[in-house]
């Protein structure tokens, strides 16, 4: 049997159990049904079934992705970087999400050249960029449960030689495990974070004060990241990656 006809076998015996009610909740029937879609170029459809299961409150890096990847195919870049910085921030190491999110970006109008960042800053952030919250705080345990049973060999034994490596091979990991803990909280403070948004206006002028009236800074284009600053009546001041700041309907953003 050829692999293409292997996979529409499966996807048969999947949508069985399906329809039989032998296998899953409503997410996963929309999830496979969006597969489907998908894969047959019916991207308005993976879209909003993709939608649909973010609806029931599942989120995962996989979901936000293959949601980025739908509306990329629709040339709807603004929506597909939204979706693809929300899977970003899960899975901070994941290379694809990366390099997807780089070539919708290169789709859209502005060009922000960001600020020069601090070195040690840059190098904390790209370690805990390295992996997921979750794969940090497994890391860290198991640092610590090996940090401990080496402290009990120093404890314990009565040869020089297994005291000393118990003793700074121990300190060692234990050290390396609450970095682990400290790259989890960081990275769980940006997990949480609602201080970003995508513009979501073709084009919009950013104002000086939160004022239509106000006086007219400077432009932005759909599918522009901004961080967020401040909140008044309907109204966000924003941050570009230049540092350029102003303010802008809260209609025409979409939180991160």
């Amino acid at each position: 049997m050829s692999k293409a006809h292997k996979k529409s076998l499966l996807f048969a015996i999947l949508l069985f159990l399906i329809s039989t009610g032998l296998m899953a909740s409503p997410q996963q029937v929309y999830f496979l049904k969006a597969n489907k879609a998908y894969s047959e170029g019916a991207f308005t459809t993976a879209a909003e079934l993709y939608q649909k299961v973010v609806a029931f409150g599942y989120e995962s890096p996989e979901l936000y992705y293959n949601l980025g990847n739908s509306y990329f195919k629709l040339n709807d870049f603004a929506g597909a970087i939204l979706w693809y910085e929300r899977a970003k921030r899960i899975d901070p190491g994941n290379e694809d999400i990366h390099f997807n999110l780089k070539v919708a970006n290169n789709k859209i109008a502005d060009k922000i050249e960001p600020l020069p960042e601090l070195f040690y800053k840059r190098w904390y952030n790209n370690i805990v960029q390295l992996f997921s919250v979750d794969a940090w705080a497994i890391s860290g345990i198991v640092l610590l449960v090996f940090a401990l049973g080496l402290g009990s060999v120093y404890l314990v034994s009565r040869a020089l030689i297994f005291r000393k490596i118990g003793f700074w091979a121990g300190n060692i990991l234990l050290i390396l495990a609450l970095l682990s803990f400290l790259f989890t909280w960081s990275g769980y403070l940006a997990l949480r974070s609602t201080n970003q948004a995508i513009v979501f206006s073709p084009t919009i002028t950013v104002k000086s004060s939160p004022d239509e009236k106000s006086t007219d800074l400077f432009v932005v284009h759909e599918g522009t990241k901004v961080r967020l600053l401040d909140n008044i009546s309907g109204w966000y001041e924003i941050k570009i990656a230049n540092g350029s700041v102003g303010w802008l309907p809260a209609t025409a953003l979409e939180k991160i």
